[in-house]
């Protein structure tokens, strides 16, 4: 078979071969190179979707042990912002100073059958410190209705302030707030009464309310 005249060149054909139409290997490689390349920027991308999904919440924990007591309390009023209340912090933002010993004025009034375990109690509570007011029978409304080691009473104003301090030598007495005045504060001895805080307890949780209260993260009360 002849070949015409305007078919010369590379691809004439000559004899009984023909030639071949290979791909570039050149061109392969690059292709190969190019999808290799965007495997890997795709399992990337998966991953890094994957940790964000999984450590999204940090963020939202990181702004919650953000919060500050301030926080906690913003947009509440009345009772429930402690309207009333002794303020826990003081000027500059420090912590309010709770009173000492000597300022609290201590009523010791006995609901129990016992003799002289008023006397008793407001002798030792003088002995470490505290200023005595009056020691006598509880009234009516507690004598020999407080079952448990004692109770003690005073104004709203005195919850965080001379009740912590005198709950301080008596650990399991009950706090109470009652409607009145002043700071004095009432200790009312109970059926299980059998004496108060021995002396190294209640100097040790005397210094450990005095010490700055750590607001744990993320907290509200």
């Amino acid at each position: 078979m002849l070949t015409p005249p305007e078919m010369g060149g590379p691809y004439r054909i000559k004899g009984t071969k023909y030639p071949r139409m290979r791909r570039s290997r050149r061109r392969r490689r690059v292709l190969i190179l190019l999808g290799a390349v965007l495997a890997v920027a795709l399992a990337g991308w998966g991953t890094l979707q994957l940790v964000d999904a999984f450590t999204g919440g940090d963020e939202e924990e990181k702004a919650v042990q953000a919060r500050t007591p301030e926080d906690c309390g913003a947009g509440e009023t009345g009772a429930k912002s402690g309207e009333g209340k002794r303020p826990e912090s003081g000027p500059g933002g420090k912590p309010a100073e709770l009173p000492a010993p000597g300022r609290v004025e201590v009523n010791v009034l006995n609901a129990t059958a016992r003799t002289g375990l008023a006397q008793k109690t407001a002798d030792e509570l003088e002995k470490r410190g505290f200023k005595i007011g009056k020691v006598d029978n509880a009234p009516a409304a507690y004598d020999k209705k407080v079952p448990g080691e004692g109770v003690l009473l005073g104004a709203p104003g005195t919850v965080d302030g001379e009740l912590k301090v005198l709950g301080t030598q008596l650990a399991q007495a009950e706090p109470k707030a009652v409607e009145r005045k002043g700071a004095v504060v009432d200790l009312i001895i109970g059926d299980e009464f059998r004496g108060l805080a021995k002396p190294a307890e209640a100097k040790a949780a005397l210094k450990a309310l005095a010490a700055p209260a750590k607001a744990k993260p993320g907290a509200c009360d």
